[in-house]
């Protein structure tokens, strides 16, 4: 028997587990699927899907140059939202009906350790609802949440989170997004396709921080300049006053990042706080099992997703997956720890190698990668000693892409000339999002660079651009026999924002 706290993503329960035939029970304080289903990556999308459409459409010299011609284009804000809350709603209802289906025990409540086998639940004011659950094993699942930092208070209609911006009750003339990394670059791309002005306020010097410099220039180059797109590099928000929607603007106190002096104060209709998330971790007494929470709240575990112990020890049957520990917060990641915790639950070791997890940004055109930056891998190179090859393909040589007229874009590995070790793929342009699995998959499996040049692709399709890409790569023919891969080092996603 083994237990979940949380159900968060519970696709790879429902797969696993007639595989494995444990039996077992979730504790879910909130929605079946976790942040990903009700809050995060499918309503998102179903967003970007509605909106992309309504760009495209609005995009005149586009679909000219196809031969279309299209009238005025309108949307109803209401069946956009509604897009995106019946989809999160129709996966939920699936999920929990596999589960049931499968003899899975669902439990409604917020959980905490009596000890390492057993689980105490229950909602505030609600004495109709609780128990105690016991259990060999006990996966710990319950994720994260938007992180709010100091000097803002959320009022969830004219300063909220993405947790609140997928119900798109209304939409800002002028929004504010706090954070450029991935739900800030996702909610831009939503908004200015709906008529929305957007200006990104980013601590650091440049916007898309920890992207790979050079993807981040064409990003700027395709995904801002054209668009209702302005930033504020290198400021704090500090201080932001709630408005009113279409009465009373926001107020956003800009201080220097590095003076802490306040050099503005801008007024928008709306402001979006995508400032990253944090884990959602209290109230669950790990104390009761000899642990303790790091100082950003995340549980410590081992490679084998194992809850570390304040003696530095694994806590015997007691794991950690997802968001909660911090090791790379995306939903597939969570996933995969998951399916990882089950093997070594039935004592098949098993340690998922993070460097293979790929990421995305479902902004229009998509950016993907797995592994490493360029910057970073130059890094690791000068301390290891060994050289760097980087390779580039563009979208503008494809046949498919040109078909689609969607001709910016670019591919790009990253790899070790001595062995052929792949140590980063990056790419922007039409379906990145889909293109990136053979360069992860081939990370997981150990392939080289040179591996990847024998591999066929059918014409005409995206995918070979990733076909030409790896048929260009050089590597040093005497250094790849027999040469040492180096250690794996830590994806550009694998800290969380």
């Amino acid at each position: 028997v083994f237990l979940s706290l949380s159900a968060c993503l519970t696709g790879w329960l429902r797969l696993v587990l007639p595989c494995v035939g444990l039996k077992t029970c979730i504790i879910e304080g909130h929605d079946i699927g976790g942040t990903c289903v009700n809050r995060g990556c499918v309503p998102s999308k179903a967003l970007l899907a509605a909106s992309g459409r309504i760009r495209e459409m609005q995009n005149e010299m586009h679909l000219k140059a196809m031969g279309i011609q299209v009238g005025s284009v309108s949307f109803d804000r209401q069946g956009v939202a509604d897009h995106a809350s019946q989809l999160a709603s129709s996966i939920q209802g699936n999920l929990k009906n596999s589960l049931v289906a499968i003899g899975v025990d669902i439990h409604v409540g917020m959980a905490k350790f009596v000890d390492n086998h057993t689980i105490a639940y229950g909602l505030p004011g609600r004495v109709d609802v609780g128990g105690q659950v016991t259990a060999k094993d006990v996966i710990i699942a319950t994720g994260s949440v938007p992180f709010v930092p100091p000097g803002i208070k959320i009022d969830g209609k004219t300063v909220f989170t993405s947790d609140h911006a997928l119900k798109l009750e209304w939409i800002p003339e002028w929004v504010a997004i706090i954070g450029s990394g991935y739900i800030g670059l996702e909610f831009s791309d939503v908004y200015t396709a709906l008529g929305s002005e957007v200006t990104f306020i980013e601590a650091v010097d440049k916007i898309m921080p920890g992207f790979d410099n050079e993807i981040a220039r064409l990003a700027q180059r395709t995904l801002i300049t054209p668009r209702n797109i302005d930033s504020r590099t290198g400021v704090l928000a500090t201080n932001v006053k709630q408005g009113v929607p279409g009465v009373k603007p926001v107020e956003i106190e800009l201080t220097d990042f590095n003076t802490k002096e306040v050099v503005d104060v801008m007024e928008v209709d709306a402001c979006l706080v995508a400032t990253g998330r944090v884990p959602f971790t209290q109230g669950l007494s790990i104390d009761k099992i000899g642990a303790e929470t790091d100082r950003r709240g995340f549980v410590p575990v081992t490679d084998k997703m194992e809850v570390l112990g304040k003696d530095g020890k694994p806590v015997p049957h007691v794991y950690c997956i997802g968001d909660a520990n911090g090791k790379y917060m995306l939903a597939h990641a969570a996933s995969a720890q998951g399916i990882s915790a089950i093997e070594n639950i039935k004592g098949r070791p098993h340690v998922l190698n993070h460097n293979s997890v790929p990421a995305a940004c479902f902004t229009h055109p998509e950016v993907s990668f797995v592994g490493l930056t360029e910057e970073q891998a130059r890094e690791k190179a000068e301390e290891e000693k060994f050289e760097v090859g980087v390779v580039k393909t563009s979208f503008k040589a494809n046949s498919k892409a040109l078909a689609e007229l969607e001709g910016d874009g670019m591919a790009k590995a990253i790899f070790r000339k001595d062995t052929g070790e792949i140590l980063g793929v990056w790419i922007i342009g039409l379906h990145a999002a889909d293109l990136i699995h053979e360069a992860s998959n081939a990370v997981a499996t150990n392939q080289t660079i040179q591996d990847l040049k024998f591999n066929v692709h059918a014409h005409p399709t995206l995918s070979e651009v990733l076909d030409e890409l790896f048929k260009h790569a050089e590597v040093d023919p005497p250094k790849q026999e027999g040469a040492k891969k180096s250690p794996p080092a830590k994806s550009a996603a694998a800290a969380p924002a």
